[in-house]
């Protein structure tokens, strides 16, 4: 006899394990936390006999198997963050930022046009083989939060991270860790921490309505392929400006998708609103080392735009231009 649906709904009610857990992997990764505590709780003793030196933490990185895990553990920085700096450090050229990485001695691929993100085999792999990039790992977290290019370029979230308070395990900090490791979710889901923000205050300073959501053509004409617009400015009836904003902090095999999704949401917006300029603002990491994708991308808008005070005051010469010049 087929199942009803009642009989359905009865077994996954009746029949539910609430938590799905594989004995045998969770004791093999309590094995993996206790050697990150191990590690750590060895490190301390050092530094209470020996008092706070770079070389423990080099050491660290370089005799124990999860050093790097547990030194990102200690500070609450996240394995992601530490691969989207290293890419950051290898593509600019601050010579401050430079000179305390040791860069010089450990770059191998100083062409930034071609530069792809390095996996965690490859970072691992390199900070036991190569003394000076270990070196200028340690380093920043000594004194990162002292170079101006840092400062100015990560969140001061995370750059509260790189403390040398932290790494003697004082008690302010531990407990500065763990608010962070709580919070974490909740301010990267923040609206106002959304850099779409800056541009719905940059309108609203200029009086300039906008609004968000389905095109009405493209809904009667397109339905399949329509989407949600970001910035339909001054209004969907009678749209002059649409925008998009795709600011990206890690990479994904979707960036391709999007690309496409634009090119074809570009020749849609032509078609029905010739009138309209179809832009976009396309910024962060995520694009820089995807450049494939990204040429792909920026082929779908009349101009584009990233969130640099100074593209942020070209688009506000452009909405002047457009809306305001003629008053």
């Amino acid at each position: 006899m087929k199942p009803t649906t009642a009989s359905k709904f009865k077994t996954v009610i009746d029949k539910n394990t609430f938590y799905f857990f594989n004995p045998n992997f969770e004791e093999k990764y309590e094995g993996y936390l206790n050697s990150l505590k191990e590690a750590l709780l060895f490190v301390k003793n050092e530094i209470e006999t020996k008092g706070l030196k770079k070389e423990i933490f080099d050491n660290l990185l370089s005799e124990r198997e999860n050093g790097l895990r547990a030194l990102l553990a200690l500070t609450g920085f996240s394995n992601e963050y530490l691969k989207r700096l290293t890419t950051i450090i290898r593509v600019v050229n601050d010579p401050e930022l430079s000179k305390l990485v040791i860069k010089e001695k450990w770059i191998k691929d100083p062409d930034t046009n071609n530069i792809k993100e390095w996996s965690d085999s490859q970072i691992s792999k390199l900070i036991k083989e190569n003394e000076y990039f270990r070196k200028g790992i340690v380093n920043i977290f000594f004194e990162g939060s002292t170079i101006p290019f840092l400062t100015k370029t990560i969140p001061l979230f995370e750059l509260k991270k790189l403390s040398i308070s932290k790494l003697k395990f004082e008690l302010a900090e531990m407990i500065d860790t763990l608010i962070r490791y709580k919070e974490k979710g909740s301010y990267s889901g923040m609206r106002e921490n959304n850099p779409e923000r800056l541009i719905e205050g940059m309108l609203d300073s200029l009086g300039i309505s906008f609004e968000k959501g389905d095109l009405g053509e493209l809904i009667d004409n397109a339905p399949d392929n329509k989407r949600t617009m970001d910035f339909i400015i001054p209004n969907k009836s009678s749209p002059l400006i649409i925008a998009e904003s795709s600011f990206l902090v890690t990479t994904s095999s979707g960036q391709g998708d999007k690309s496409k999704t634009e090119i074809s949401i570009d020749s849609l917006i032509k078609s029905h609103y010739p009138n309209a300029k179809f832009i976009g603002f396309v910024d962060g990491i995520g694009w820089y080392v995807r450049k494939g994708d990204l040429k792909r991308m920026v082929v779908a808008y009349e101009d584009v735009f990233t969130f640099h005070k100074e593209e942020l005051k070209r688009f506000e010469e452009l909405l002047i231009e457009t809306f305001l010049a003629k008053e």
